[in-house]
């Protein structure tokens, strides 16, 4: 069987019977990639919390006693630390999936080299474990919010549950097809980080929809964080009501996403050992 061919038949499995097929090992990559992170770390795991926290002192210091920021329509009770933390947490979870997703292959070339497994299982891991230490962040700082006083609306926890989990796996689609490009171009790492900085300004986290002109409103549509980040701000704070359809959009550009991505990654990986 030549290596394309080899590439074509593991498509015959779909994403999630592989993940199924190899949970135990996936579950030590991802307890190994969470472990390597705060290897050697004084504070240890609890840096997963007290970065968050943080980094939401930060937010309320700058935005709101020194730029004293405020958003048109929203009322006086929701501060803009507010409007900004219930998206700028899935964002940092998008960010760092992407980043870690991007590099799994070439930070695990041993593995690429000496062991037959799906090597789409790295990409997995990376992805997961930067989706749990961010969603732990985004939980703790969602709760803090809350004991101070500030209202956020039951139906955006149906939301999160909802986008969140849709947000991962448009990540790993993106991540699948980084990944496997950064293989054979080396300098896709450092362009990611560009054209990152790039996309949280093209997406609404700092600012709503509402105020971004019609004829780039139209142009940023084109962006799926848009359709994640607004519907999950809208319904943390109550502005709209749920919409099935919003979680619906989304979970259709992630599967696709996610089609695509992993396609080309399938076609790529048999030429990995090689290239590594």
């Amino acid at each position: 069987m030549t290596r394309v061919a080899a590439g074509t038949a593991m498509f015959n499995k779909t994403a999630l019977a592989v993940v199924w097929q190899h949970r135990s090992l996936l579950g030590a990559l991802v307890k190994r990639d969470f472990l390597n992170r705060y290897t050697g770390s004084v504070a240890g795991s609890a840096w997963a919390l007290l970065n968050p926290l943080a980094l939401l002192v930060l937010y309320a210091v700058v935005f709101e006693s020194i730029f004293r920021v405020k958003v048109p329509n929203l009322s006086l009770d929701q501060p803009y630390v507010l409007f900004i933390a219930v998206v700028l947490w899935p964002w940092m979870a998008f960010q760092e999936g992407l980043s870690r997703g991007t590099a799994a292959i070439l930070n695990h070339v041993a593995l690429v080299k000496k062991v037959a497994f799906e090597h789409e299982l790295l990409v997995y891991s990376a992805v997961m474990t930067s989706f749990i230490v961010q969603g732990l962040g985004y939980a703790l700082v969602l709760c803090v919010l809350a004991l101070m006083g500030f209202q956020l609306h039951l139906q955006g926890l149906f939301m999160a549950l909802l986008l969140m989990p849709a947000l991962m796996v448009l990540t790993c689609g993106l991540a699948l097809l980084l990944s496997a490009l950064q293989v054979f171009i080396r300098d896709v790492e450092q362009i990611l980080s560009q054209a990152l900085s790039v996309l949280f300004y093209a997406t609404p986290i700092l600012f709503p929809m509402s105020m971004v002109p019609d004829w780039l409103a139209q142009v940023m549509q084109l962006n799926p964080l848009g359709h994640v980040t607004e519907p999950l701000r809208n319904n943390w704070l109550g502005q709209t009501p749920f919409a099935w359809g919003d979680a619906g959009l989304a979970w259709l550009l992630a599967i696709v996403c996610l089609v695509a991505g992993r396609w080309i990654f399938l076609r790529l990986s048999p030429f990995f050992e090689d290239m590594v």
